[in-house]
Protein backbone atom coordinates (compact mmCIF):
# COMPACT_ATOMS: atom_id res chain seq x y z
CA UNK A 1 0.00 0.00 0.00
CA UNK A 2 2.80 2.40 0.93
CA UNK A 3 4.54 1.67 -2.37
CA UNK A 4 1.36 2.45 -4.33
CA UNK A 5 0.90 5.75 -2.49
CA UNK A 6 4.52 6.68 -3.14
CA UNK A 7 4.05 5.84 -6.83
CA UNK A 8 0.95 8.06 -7.02
CA UNK A 9 2.88 10.91 -5.38
CA UNK A 10 5.70 10.53 -7.91
CA UNK A 11 3.21 10.52 -10.78
CA UNK A 12 1.62 13.66 -9.36
CA UNK A 13 5.00 15.36 -9.15
CA UNK A 14 5.78 14.43 -12.74
CA UNK A 15 2.47 15.86 -13.93
CA UNK A 16 3.09 19.07 -11.97
CA UNK A 17 6.61 19.33 -13.39
CA UNK A 18 5.15 19.20 -16.89
CA UNK A 19 2.12 21.41 -16.48
CA UNK A 20 2.72 23.66 -13.48
CA UNK A 21 4.58 26.97 -13.96
CA UNK A 22 6.33 26.72 -10.60
CA UNK A 23 9.14 24.65 -12.10
CA UNK A 24 10.07 27.18 -14.75
CA UNK A 25 9.38 30.51 -13.07
CA UNK A 26 7.62 32.13 -10.16
CA UNK A 27 3.93 31.66 -10.94
CA UNK A 28 2.00 34.52 -12.43
CA UNK A 29 -1.58 35.02 -11.31
CA UNK A 30 -2.86 36.95 -14.31
CA UNK A 31 -2.26 36.13 -17.99
CA UNK A 32 -1.09 38.68 -20.51
CA UNK A 33 -3.84 39.29 -23.07
CA UNK A 34 -2.67 37.99 -26.42
CA UNK A 35 -3.90 36.54 -29.66
CA UNK A 36 -7.09 37.34 -31.52
CA UNK A 37 -9.20 38.80 -28.73
CA UNK A 38 -11.96 41.28 -29.61
CA UNK A 39 -11.17 44.96 -28.97
CA UNK A 40 -12.40 45.93 -25.53
CA UNK A 41 -12.64 42.29 -24.44
CA UNK A 42 -13.24 42.06 -20.67
CA UNK A 43 -11.88 38.90 -19.09
CA UNK A 44 -12.90 39.81 -15.53
CA UNK A 45 -15.90 37.46 -15.59
CA UNK A 46 -14.61 34.88 -18.07
CA UNK A 47 -14.27 31.28 -16.86
CA UNK A 48 -13.65 29.53 -20.17
CA UNK A 49 -10.48 29.07 -22.22
CA UNK A 50 -9.85 28.26 -25.86
CA UNK A 51 -7.23 25.62 -26.65
CA UNK A 52 -5.75 25.57 -30.14
CA UNK A 53 -3.09 23.67 -32.11
CA UNK A 54 -3.93 20.38 -30.39
CA UNK A 55 -2.33 17.23 -31.77
CA UNK A 56 -4.73 14.80 -33.40
CA UNK A 57 -3.45 12.18 -30.94
CA UNK A 58 -4.95 14.06 -27.99
CA UNK A 59 -8.28 12.71 -26.76
CA UNK A 60 -10.97 14.64 -24.92
CA UNK A 61 -10.21 12.62 -21.80
CA UNK A 62 -6.52 13.58 -21.94
CA UNK A 63 -7.40 17.24 -22.56
CA UNK A 64 -9.65 17.16 -19.52
CA UNK A 65 -6.92 15.58 -17.41
CA UNK A 66 -4.33 18.15 -18.47
CA UNK A 67 -6.51 21.18 -17.78
CA UNK A 68 -7.91 19.85 -14.52
CA UNK A 69 -4.38 20.35 -13.16
CA UNK A 70 -5.22 24.04 -12.59
CA UNK A 71 -8.71 23.59 -11.11
CA UNK A 72 -11.99 21.65 -11.25
CA UNK A 73 -13.70 21.65 -14.64
CA UNK A 74 -17.31 22.41 -15.41
CA UNK A 75 -16.99 21.12 -18.96
CA UNK A 76 -14.52 20.16 -21.68
CA UNK A 77 -15.12 19.88 -25.42
CA UNK A 78 -12.61 18.75 -28.07
CA UNK A 79 -13.29 19.42 -31.75
CA UNK A 80 -11.08 16.94 -33.57
CA UNK A 81 -9.51 17.68 -36.96
CA UNK A 82 -7.13 15.67 -39.12
CA UNK A 83 -4.05 17.82 -38.59
CA UNK A 84 -4.73 20.20 -35.70
CA UNK A 85 -7.70 20.06 -33.33
CA UNK A 86 -9.05 22.68 -30.97
CA UNK A 87 -11.28 22.75 -27.91
CA UNK A 88 -12.91 24.69 -25.10
CA UNK A 89 -12.50 24.18 -21.37
CA UNK A 90 -14.95 25.62 -18.83
CA UNK A 91 -13.94 26.15 -15.21
CA UNK A 92 -16.06 26.82 -12.14
CA UNK A 93 -14.00 29.90 -11.28
CA UNK A 94 -12.04 32.55 -13.17
CA UNK A 95 -8.82 32.04 -11.18
CA UNK A 96 -8.44 28.47 -12.42
CA UNK A 97 -9.00 29.62 -16.02
CA UNK A 98 -6.39 32.38 -15.65
CA UNK A 99 -3.90 29.91 -14.19
CA UNK A 100 -4.50 27.57 -17.13
CA UNK A 101 -3.61 30.34 -19.60
CA UNK A 102 -0.49 31.30 -17.67
CA UNK A 103 0.82 27.78 -17.05
CA UNK A 104 -0.33 25.77 -20.06
CA UNK A 105 -0.03 28.15 -23.03
CA UNK A 106 2.90 26.99 -25.16
CA UNK A 107 3.23 23.60 -23.48
CA UNK A 108 3.86 20.56 -25.68
CA UNK A 109 1.37 17.75 -26.13
CA UNK A 110 2.61 15.03 -28.46
CA UNK A 111 5.18 17.39 -29.94
CA UNK A 112 2.83 20.35 -30.58
CA UNK A 113 2.79 23.59 -28.58
CA UNK A 114 -0.81 24.19 -27.57
CA UNK A 115 -2.25 27.71 -27.66
CA UNK A 116 -4.38 28.69 -24.66
CA UNK A 117 -6.33 31.93 -24.38
CA UNK A 118 -9.61 33.33 -23.13
CA UNK A 119 -12.63 31.98 -24.98
CA UNK A 120 -15.09 34.43 -26.49
CA UNK A 121 -17.99 34.39 -28.91
CA UNK A 122 -17.34 35.72 -32.40
CA UNK A 123 -20.53 37.75 -32.14
CA UNK A 124 -18.61 40.27 -30.04
CA UNK A 125 -16.87 41.52 -33.18
CA UNK A 126 -18.56 44.03 -35.41
CA UNK A 127 -19.25 43.12 -39.04
CA UNK A 128 -16.52 44.97 -40.96
CA UNK A 129 -17.21 43.53 -44.40
CA UNK A 130 -17.99 46.99 -45.81
CA UNK A 131 -15.36 48.88 -43.83
CA UNK A 132 -12.02 50.31 -44.99
CA UNK A 133 -8.97 48.28 -43.98
CA UNK A 134 -5.35 49.28 -43.50
CA UNK A 135 -2.28 47.09 -43.11
CA UNK A 136 -0.05 47.60 -40.05
CA UNK A 137 3.41 46.03 -40.20
CA UNK A 138 6.53 45.73 -38.04
CA UNK A 139 4.49 44.97 -34.92
CA UNK A 140 6.51 43.99 -31.86
CA UNK A 141 5.77 40.56 -30.33
CA UNK A 142 3.94 41.97 -27.32
CA UNK A 143 1.31 43.84 -29.39
CA UNK A 144 -2.12 42.19 -29.13
CA UNK A 145 -5.49 42.88 -30.74
CA UNK A 146 -6.42 45.03 -27.76
CA UNK A 147 -3.15 47.00 -27.93
CA UNK A 148 -3.55 47.61 -31.66
CA UNK A 149 -7.15 48.71 -31.25
CA UNK A 150 -6.24 51.08 -28.41
CA UNK A 151 -3.63 52.73 -30.64
CA UNK A 152 -6.02 53.36 -33.54
CA UNK A 153 -9.23 53.96 -31.57
CA UNK A 154 -8.31 57.64 -31.27
CA UNK A 155 -10.18 57.77 -34.58
CA UNK A 156 -13.91 57.38 -33.74
CA UNK A 157 -14.71 55.24 -36.77
CA UNK A 158 -12.12 52.55 -35.91
CA UNK A 159 -14.17 49.37 -35.73
CA UNK A 160 -11.77 46.45 -35.42
CA UNK A 161 -8.10 45.50 -35.06
CA UNK A 162 -6.54 42.09 -35.55
CA UNK A 163 -2.99 40.85 -35.14
CA UNK A 164 -2.17 37.91 -37.41
CA UNK A 165 -0.95 34.91 -35.42
CA UNK A 166 1.05 31.83 -36.33
CA UNK A 167 -1.16 29.16 -34.80
CA UNK A 168 1.54 26.48 -35.00
CA UNK A 169 3.84 28.12 -32.47
CA UNK A 170 1.41 30.57 -30.90
CA UNK A 171 3.10 33.88 -31.66
CA UNK A 172 2.45 37.04 -33.61
CA UNK A 173 3.45 37.10 -37.28
CA UNK A 174 4.45 40.76 -36.90
CA UNK A 175 1.59 42.42 -38.76
CA UNK A 176 -2.14 43.04 -38.54
CA UNK A 177 -5.16 44.84 -39.99
CA UNK A 178 -7.27 47.73 -38.69
CA UNK A 179 -10.77 48.52 -39.97
CA UNK A 180 -12.51 51.90 -40.17
CA UNK A 181 -16.09 52.88 -40.95
CA UNK A 182 -14.91 56.15 -42.47
CA UNK A 183 -12.46 56.17 -45.39
CA UNK A 184 -11.03 59.59 -44.59
CA UNK A 185 -10.23 58.59 -41.03
CA UNK A 186 -8.48 55.48 -42.33
CA UNK A 187 -6.35 57.70 -44.56
CA UNK A 188 -5.64 60.01 -41.62
CA UNK A 189 -4.53 57.04 -39.53
CA UNK A 190 -2.07 56.02 -42.25
CA UNK A 191 -0.70 59.56 -42.51
CA UNK A 192 -0.52 60.18 -38.77
CA UNK A 193 0.65 56.83 -37.38
CA UNK A 194 3.02 55.51 -40.04
CA UNK A 195 6.46 55.40 -38.42
CA UNK A 196 5.13 55.98 -34.91
CA UNK A 197 6.21 53.80 -32.00
CA UNK A 198 3.91 51.07 -30.74
CA UNK A 199 5.50 48.92 -28.08
CA UNK A 200 9.17 48.48 -28.90
CA UNK A 201 9.00 49.21 -32.66
CA UNK A 202 8.04 51.79 -35.23
CA UNK A 203 4.99 50.55 -37.12
CA UNK A 204 4.33 50.78 -40.87
CA UNK A 205 0.85 51.71 -42.10
CA UNK A 206 -0.59 51.44 -45.60
CA UNK A 207 -3.79 50.54 -47.39
CA UNK A 208 -4.48 46.82 -47.28
CA UNK A 209 -4.53 46.79 -51.11
CA UNK A 210 -3.53 49.11 -53.88
CA UNK A 211 -6.52 51.19 -54.84
CA UNK A 212 -8.13 50.86 -51.42
CA UNK A 213 -7.75 54.58 -51.03
CA UNK A 214 -10.01 54.98 -54.03
CA UNK A 215 -12.69 52.80 -52.49
CA UNK A 216 -11.47 49.39 -53.59
CA UNK A 217 -10.92 48.22 -50.03
CA UNK A 218 -10.27 44.65 -49.05
CA UNK A 219 -12.93 42.73 -47.17
CA UNK A 220 -11.99 41.52 -43.71
CA UNK A 221 -12.98 37.99 -44.69
CA UNK A 222 -10.01 38.05 -47.07
CA UNK A 223 -7.56 38.76 -44.26
CA UNK A 224 -5.34 35.82 -45.17
CA UNK A 225 -4.97 36.77 -48.83
CA UNK A 226 -4.46 40.38 -47.84
CA UNK A 227 -0.95 39.47 -46.80
CA UNK A 228 -0.14 38.49 -50.36
CA UNK A 229 -1.82 41.58 -51.77
CA UNK A 230 -0.08 44.03 -49.49
CA UNK A 231 3.45 42.73 -49.89
CA UNK A 232 5.29 44.10 -52.88
CA UNK A 233 2.62 46.59 -53.89
CA UNK A 234 3.58 49.77 -52.06
CA UNK A 235 6.29 52.18 -53.08
CA UNK A 236 8.13 51.98 -49.77
CA UNK A 237 9.31 48.40 -50.21
CA UNK A 238 6.73 46.77 -47.99
CA UNK A 239 7.57 43.26 -49.16
CA UNK A 240 11.24 43.53 -48.33
CA UNK A 241 10.41 45.04 -44.94
CA UNK A 242 8.15 42.12 -44.10
CA UNK A 243 10.66 39.53 -45.29
CA UNK A 244 13.47 41.17 -43.34
CA UNK A 245 11.42 41.49 -40.13
CA UNK A 246 12.85 39.28 -37.36
CA UNK A 247 9.61 37.28 -37.13
CA UNK A 248 10.00 36.13 -40.73
CA UNK A 249 13.79 35.98 -41.08
CA UNK A 250 15.38 32.64 -40.12
CA UNK A 251 18.73 34.39 -39.61
CA UNK A 252 17.39 35.86 -36.35
CA UNK A 253 18.15 33.38 -33.57
CA UNK A 254 18.81 35.70 -30.62
CA UNK A 255 16.35 36.65 -27.87
CA UNK A 256 16.59 40.09 -26.28
CA UNK A 257 15.79 39.94 -22.56
CA UNK A 258 14.95 43.26 -20.92
CA UNK A 259 13.85 44.57 -17.50
CA UNK A 260 16.40 42.41 -15.71
CA UNK A 261 16.91 42.83 -11.99
CA UNK A 262 20.35 44.22 -11.01
CA UNK A 263 21.33 40.95 -9.33
CA UNK A 264 20.81 38.77 -12.41
CA UNK A 265 24.08 37.31 -13.72
CA UNK A 266 24.94 35.56 -16.97
CA UNK A 267 24.75 32.23 -15.14
CA UNK A 268 21.32 33.10 -13.73
CA UNK A 269 20.02 33.99 -17.19
CA UNK A 270 21.44 30.78 -18.65
CA UNK A 271 19.82 28.66 -15.93
CA UNK A 272 16.49 30.39 -16.38
CA UNK A 273 16.24 29.91 -20.15
CA UNK A 274 17.66 26.41 -19.94
CA UNK A 275 14.75 25.55 -17.62
CA UNK A 276 12.24 26.81 -20.19
CA UNK A 277 13.24 23.95 -22.47
CA UNK A 278 12.73 25.97 -25.65
CA UNK A 279 15.78 24.58 -27.44
CA UNK A 280 19.57 24.49 -27.66
CA UNK A 281 21.27 27.56 -26.17
CA UNK A 282 24.44 28.58 -28.01
CA UNK A 283 25.39 31.79 -26.20
CA UNK A 284 24.30 33.98 -23.27
CA UNK A 285 25.43 37.54 -22.67
CA UNK A 286 24.31 40.20 -20.23
CA UNK A 287 24.85 43.90 -19.55
CA UNK A 288 23.99 44.16 -15.86
CA UNK A 289 24.50 47.90 -15.66
CA UNK A 290 21.92 48.44 -18.42
CA UNK A 291 19.42 45.82 -17.30
CA UNK A 292 19.27 43.60 -20.36
CA UNK A 293 20.86 40.57 -21.95
CA UNK A 294 20.80 38.25 -24.95
CA UNK A 295 20.24 34.51 -25.31
CA UNK A 296 21.19 32.98 -28.68
CA UNK A 297 19.61 29.71 -29.80
CA UNK A 298 20.67 27.23 -32.47
CA UNK A 299 17.81 28.19 -34.80
CA UNK A 300 14.99 30.66 -35.41
CA UNK A 301 12.16 28.37 -34.28
CA UNK A 302 13.73 27.72 -30.89
CA UNK A 303 14.30 31.44 -30.32
CA UNK A 304 10.66 32.16 -31.22
CA UNK A 305 9.53 29.52 -28.74
CA UNK A 306 11.73 31.03 -26.02
CA UNK A 307 10.18 34.47 -26.60
CA UNK A 308 6.70 33.01 -26.34
CA UNK A 309 7.48 30.96 -23.22
CA UNK A 310 9.66 33.48 -21.40
CA UNK A 311 7.98 36.85 -21.97
CA UNK A 312 6.49 38.41 -18.80
CA UNK A 313 7.73 35.59 -16.55
CA UNK A 314 9.19 36.57 -13.20
CA UNK A 315 12.97 36.46 -12.70
CA UNK A 316 14.37 37.71 -9.41
CA UNK A 317 11.12 39.52 -8.65
CA UNK A 318 10.74 41.35 -11.98
CA UNK A 319 8.74 40.44 -15.10
CA UNK A 320 11.23 40.09 -17.95
CA UNK A 321 10.54 41.33 -21.46
CA UNK A 322 11.48 39.01 -24.31
CA UNK A 323 11.65 40.01 -27.97
CA UNK A 324 13.89 39.54 -30.99
CA UNK A 325 17.48 40.71 -30.91
CA UNK A 326 18.25 43.73 -33.05
CA UNK A 327 20.52 41.98 -35.57
CA UNK A 328 20.51 38.66 -37.44
CA UNK A 329 23.00 36.03 -36.36
CA UNK A 330 26.18 36.34 -38.48
CA UNK A 331 26.79 33.40 -40.86
CA UNK A 332 29.22 30.87 -39.44
CA UNK A 333 28.37 31.57 -35.81
CA UNK A 334 28.76 28.54 -33.59
CA UNK A 335 25.58 26.62 -32.85
CA UNK A 336 27.27 24.26 -30.42
CA UNK A 337 25.29 24.06 -27.17
CA UNK A 338 26.65 25.65 -24.03
CA UNK A 339 27.34 23.20 -21.21
CA UNK A 340 24.12 22.87 -19.18
CA UNK A 341 24.06 24.87 -15.95
CA UNK A 342 24.09 23.14 -12.58
CA UNK A 343 20.42 22.34 -12.07
CA UNK A 344 20.75 22.04 -8.33
CA UNK A 345 21.46 25.78 -8.03
CA UNK A 346 18.42 27.03 -9.97
CA UNK A 347 16.49 29.34 -7.59
CA UNK A 348 13.17 27.86 -6.46
CA UNK A 349 13.52 24.63 -8.46
CA UNK A 350 14.71 21.32 -7.05
CA UNK A 351 17.09 19.17 -9.03
CA UNK A 352 14.62 16.26 -8.94
CA UNK A 353 11.74 18.43 -10.12
CA UNK A 354 13.68 19.90 -13.01
CA UNK A 355 14.98 16.48 -14.05
CA UNK A 356 11.43 15.12 -14.14
CA UNK A 357 10.29 18.15 -16.12
CA UNK A 358 13.04 17.63 -18.71
CA UNK A 359 12.23 13.93 -19.04
CA UNK A 360 8.56 14.66 -19.60
CA UNK A 361 9.25 17.36 -22.17
CA UNK A 362 11.62 15.02 -24.01
CA UNK A 363 9.02 12.25 -23.95
CA UNK A 364 6.22 14.44 -25.32
CA UNK A 365 8.44 16.27 -27.83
Amino acid sequence: MMQQQRLKQQQGLMQQSLYHPGLTASPQTEPILSGNLPPGFDSSTCRSVYVGNISSQVTEQLLQEVFSSTGPLEGCKLIQKDKSSYGFVDYFDRQSAALAIVSLNGRRLFGQCIKVNWAYTSAKREDTSNHFNIFVGDLSPEVTDATLFACFSVYPSCSDARVMWDQKIGRSRGFGFVSFRDQQEAQSAINDLNGKWLGSRQIRCNWATRGAGAGDDIRSSDARSAVELTTGTSDNGQQKANEDAPENNPQYTTVYVGNLAPDVTTIDLHRYFHALGAGVIADVRIQRDRGFGFVRYSNHTEAARAIQLGNARILFGKPIKCSWGGKPTPPGSSTNPLPPPAIGQLPGISAMGLAMYKRQVAWLG
